[in-house]
């Protein structure tokens, strides 16, 4: 796809970055296909291709307005479009890239309720009070601790995860003791970045990413094995981390080392011993998270973990969509959020299951709220 950006927007390192991300775009269309929003609206301004045009428009100075931000906050940067897109269109990073661009041309009430939430959502002190309103479970059994430290782990807390689903955190924890693999527990303070990060306020969360890779690098120097997520929407931003800074940067090097050393807790235990984990059999349903299918590039993995412990995991219509969660999302997009939840546990309830389990606080949370069949995160199943 052809530019011409603007001056002041192509002598920048993240315009010269959107520069040559717009024209690997070849105009192919085959992101249509894959794409949530296009699905439902049919309007091609609401798929990636649509996005990239609008995009491209607004670093060439061209006239944006509020119909074309309302078509880009519509996009749940799931980045199905990638998982399909032979040209690998970075589409998940010029996303963010655009939004930065025309931030300042939003309503004044769009950015106070956009600064409002965010501040909520990351700051653990104004969220725990609203998060145990809402709490999806509680801590449901007794601690276990390793009989022999084989390794350590650092698992990461997230931070709404342990006001909302405490139980996650702690059987992620008993898990790993059972394996013999000791776990040291990020702060809730410790936030990922993303909700910053896709929310238009890159600064604020690069100040936190720096903090995070500092703390987490020297634990790796220490001897720590991995980093662990548990949530697949933190995992894909700490792998991210090293698109966030140019390779001259002093941060580059130790984001890629922290960013490497970065697992999803089913990519990390599908390469040990499971054999003494004893799950508990009953008919379940999956719902693959985008971040950790498209974003993580890790389709089938969780499901392949589970076959392994013995669940027959029932084919899902459609599971390569989005179910209207993608973090904040569900806040500021609610009609479109509520459609594709719909849609969702419509597919995942055909087999009938007697529990639906996903991989992401978010999608769990977001389920929880459409159906009235248990929702867990698939880790919860193995705490017998």
């Amino acid at each position: 796809m052809p530019t011409k950006l603007s001056e002041e927007v192509i002598f920048t390192n993240k315009g010269r970055k959107a520069d040559k991300i717009i024209k690997s775009c070849v105009h192919c269309g085959f992101c249509l296909a894959t794409c949530p929003t296009y699905q439902l609206t049919g309007n091609e301004l609401d798929s990636p291709r649509g996005r990239i045009y609008l995009i491209r428009s607004a670093l060439e100075g061209n006239q944006f307005d509020s119909a074309s931000i309302q078509h880009l906050d519509k996009c749940l940067t799931c980045r199905a479009c990638e998982s399909t897109c032979p040209s690998g269109v970075k589409y998940g990073e010029l996303a963010d890239i655009g939004r930065e661009f025309v931030e300042k041309k939003r309503a004044l009430w769009q950015k106070i309720f956009r600064h409002v939430v965010r501040l909520t959502l990351t700051t653990p002190k104004l969220f725990n009070i609203f998060g145990r309103m809402f709490r999806h479970s509680n801590v449901q059994s007794s601690v276990i601790k390793a009989s022999e430290i084989k390794s350590r782990v650092l698992l990461l807390a997230g931070c709404v995860q342990p006001s909302l689903a405490p139980n996650i955190n702690h059987v992620t924890k008993n898990v790993l003791a059972k394996l013999g693999i000791k776990t040291i527990e990020t702060k809730q303070s410790e936030c990922c970045g993303a909700l910053d990060q896709h929310l238009s306020a890159q600064e604020t969360a690069l100040n936190k990413i720096r903090i995070n890779i500092d703390n987490w690098h020297k634990l790796l120097e220490g001897g720590l094995d991995a980093i662990i997520s548990n949530a697949s929407g933190c995992g894909l931003m700490v792998k991210d981390y090293p698109s966030l800074f140019e390779t001259e940067d002093p941060y580059y090097k130790k984001s890629v080392i922290v960013s490497q050393s970065t697992k999803d807790i089913a990519e990390y235990l599908s390469e040990k011993d499971l054999t003494k984990l004893r799950p508990e059999q009953i008919d379940i349903s999956y719902h693959a998270p985008c971040t950790l299918q498209h974003g993580q590039k890790l389709p089938g993995l969780v499901e392949a973990l589970l076959a392994k412990l013995g669940y027959q995991i029932a084919p899902v219509i459609d599971e390569h969509l989005c179910c209207g969660s993608a973090g904040s999302y569900s806040i500021f997009q609610q009609k479109i959020s509520k459609k594709l939840r719909d849609n969702k546990i419509r597919n995942l309830s055909v087999s009938k299951p007697d529990v639906i389990v996903t991989a992401n606080i978010g999608c769990l949370m977001h389920l929880s709220k459409g159906t009235k069949t248990p929702v867990k995160h698939w880790i919860e199943l193995l705490d017998n």
